[in-house]
């Protein structure tokens, strides 16, 4: 049997193959800069190479891939190596091949072949003649070598994974190639395109195998695949999943997702149709080694339940998946929830806010919601505010978006650059009018109702077509909220628009700011008794006092708060300490909460993220 077959055959055997894991994240556990080429140290530190592979060989990997991630022309002249293509490929495969030699074991190497590192015309320089030519170069290195099969990874843009295809077919016609891309979290590559269009012009360029790699976490890999084999039924399929979404700890790069996690992973990612499954970014040998044993100890064919896609048949007949955000998997996670409010800032600077979240960040919580022209003051746009937030401190957060103020034509355009700014999660509210504002002349009509609005997101743009029906060339992927005021006055009115806004489509609720949970407890009795049980989750607003005066302030002059009586006297007898009584009575009321609430909407007074960042901690402690 010759190299060549050997791999395909293997694929038609009633179990997965099973690939290896990261190799640039333990090369940095051992010290290995990030501005270091990887590459070289197949030259000049083969044993810390040939180590991570026995490690793999020994977890139980079938296929182990070579270091060559960045080993192409482009890439290795970065570190002035672009005259040593052909060396270190060749290297790094003779490497792999004595560590396979010295284990005695039945595994394939795999030429690893990543992106080039430039942009393809029409949106670089660089002809996609011109890449070709690159990605010849370094396989025709790699095929002369002896490697079994070709891995083609991490790929941002269908067309040049499609040239590095058409580059492999030239060197070698008969050479296996798995084809794999990776996607943002739109479930879309960085380009635009969905994972079925993928999955088609992959199969159309003559891929052995397609392939999604790094991404995020098993979960969205799992998503993804599901439509990948919706829309290539009689494929093969490769999945290798980042170990969750990155997260910067103490300076560090850490992946929270667990070797325990991937295990159910694995028996889904077979389940659904995967041929090939392995890791990328953050995963180690553990990972490999419990992914092996979960299939090994399960019987063909077999795999736990409970990793269902829902998917969204299109006209066209495209599939379309519904990407959950950091915020909805954790809710539907089942997870305690702590979300803070912040006012963006009245002028150009967003450095103390930064400071800010990062502190909040710190503290534990989860997501940050920005408001829009709080009080209808004149603030900075909290679309830059979240992007800001997002890119600088890397916590998710949720864009306040109010109706008022906007006509139809600007409520889709700023959706549109929301989207675009990467901001998923939506906070949909009527909005303060203009008249206690900066700026009462100002105009205050709208178009829409927070429920029209909702229903225009979650049943228009979701689903890829405007106000008008018209198609927006692909479905946005927002997560939409809808407020709720659990001491209304008018109850019934409260709960007839709270039923409109869950007919249109909410995914979630943040109230209002209650200190009284009784209240709190007996209205969303009502809302069972009137409309049937809450089937989204609630996030209760908690607004930490400062003093008796501030209690006094928004008893008095805030529409549909109201504070007990016992709480306005336990402000007054704490004078100078009115924080901290505030503090201890939010810390009390959120533990109250936890009987109907899956988490807090916390709003910290007077930009005193200290607080809130105490508040946090002491929740999260009891989580």
């Amino acid at each position: 049997m010759n190299k060549s077959s050997k791999f395909l055959q293997m694929l038609d055997t009633n179990r997965p193959l099973l690939s290896d894991g990261a190799m640039g994240t333990l090369l940095h556990q051992q010290g290995v800069s990030f501005d270091q080429s990887f590459d070289e140290l197949n030259l000049v530190k083969p044993a810390l190479v040939a180590e991570i592979h026995h490690e793999y060989i020994d977890a139980g990997s079938n296929i182990i891939q070579t270091n060559t991630f960045g080993a192409n022309r482009y890439k290795l002249a970065q570190h002035g190596l672009d005259k040593q293509v052909a060396e270190i490929n060749t290297n790094a495969v003779e490497l792999a091949r004595r560590v396979i030699l010295a284990s005695y074991k039945d595994v394939l190497v795999a030429g690893d072949v990543g992106p080039l590192g430039v942009r393809l015309a029409p949106f670089g320089r660089v002809q996609p003649e011109e890449a070709r030519v690159v990605f010849r170069e370094q396989i025709d290195a790699l095929n002369s070598a002896g490697v079994d099969l070709l891995i083609i990874e991490t790929m941002t843009d269908v067309f040049e994974l499609r040239e590095a295809i058409w580059a492999a077919r030239e060197v070698n016609p008969d050479l296996p190639i798995i084809a794999s891309m990776t996607f943002t979290r739109d479930d879309r590559t960085l380009l635009g395109d969905d994972p079925g269009k993928v999955a088609r012009k992959l199969q159309e360029a003559g891929a052995d195998v397609i392939g999604v790699n790094c991404s995020g976490g098993p979960n969205q890999i799992l998503r993804i695949l599901k439509i990948m084999v919706h829309a290539v039924p009689q494929g093969k399929f490769s999945v290798m999943p980042n170990a969750g979404w990155p997260e910067q700890v103490a300076g560090r790069i850490m992946y929270p997702a667990s070797p325990e996690y991937f295990a159910d992973y694995a028996l889904a990612f077979w389940q659904a149709g995967a041929n090939v499954i392995g890791g990328c970014c953050g995963t180690t040998p553990k990972h490999i080694a419990v992914m092996r044993q979960a299939i090994e100890n399960a019987p063909p064919g077999n795999a736990p339940n409970g990793f269902s896609l829902s998917v969204v048949e299109r006209e066209e007949g495209e599939v379309e998946s519904q990407l959950p955000t950091q915020l909805a998997e954790k809710l539907a996670a089942g997870r305690y929830v702590v979300s803070v409010e912040i006012d963006p800032p009245r002028g150009l600077t967003a450095q103390k806010l930064l400071a800010g979240t990062s502190l909040l960040k710190e503290a534990g919580a989860d997501v940050i919601n920005v408001a829009d022209s709080p009080m209808a003051r004149m603030r900075m746009s909290p679309w830059a505010v979240c992007r800001l937030i997002q890119e600088k401190v890397g916590i998710e957060t949720v864009l306040h978006f109010p109706t008022r103020g906007r006509n139809l034509l600007r409520v889709q355009g700023d959706l549109l650059a929301s989207h675009a700014l990467g901001v998923r999660n939506v906070f949909v509210v009527m909005g303060d009018p203009t008249a206690i504002g900066d700026y009462p002349e100002a105009m205050d009509n709208y178009d829409l109702v927070p429920s029209g609005l909702i229903k225009l997101i979650k049943q228009g743009f979701n689903m890829g077509v405007d106000h008008a029906g018209v198609d927006i060339g692909q479905p946005t992927s927002f997560f939409t909220g809808c407020a709720l005021n659990l001491a209304a006055v008018d109850a019934d009115l409260e709960i007839k628009n709270l039923k409109r806004k869950l007919r249109a489509g909410a995914d979630f609720i943040l109230t209002q700011p209650i200190y009284d949970p009784l209240v709190g407890s007996r209205f969303l009795s009502r809302v069972t008794d009137t409309i049937g049980e809450l089937r989204i989750p609630i996030l209760i607003g908690l607004l930490p006092l400062a003093s008796a005066r501030h209690a006094a302030f928004l008893q008095q002059e805030v529409p549909g708060i109201d504070i007990p009586e016992k709480i306005h006297r336990l402000m007054a007898e704490s004078g100078d300490n009115g924080a901290r009584s505030g503090i201890q009575i939010a810390i009390e009321l959120a533990q109250q909460f936890r009987e109907y609430a899956q988490g807090i909407y916390l709003m910290p007074a007077f930009n005193r993220f200290d607080y809130a960042a105490e508040i946090i901690e002491t929740i999260q402690k009891g989580n």
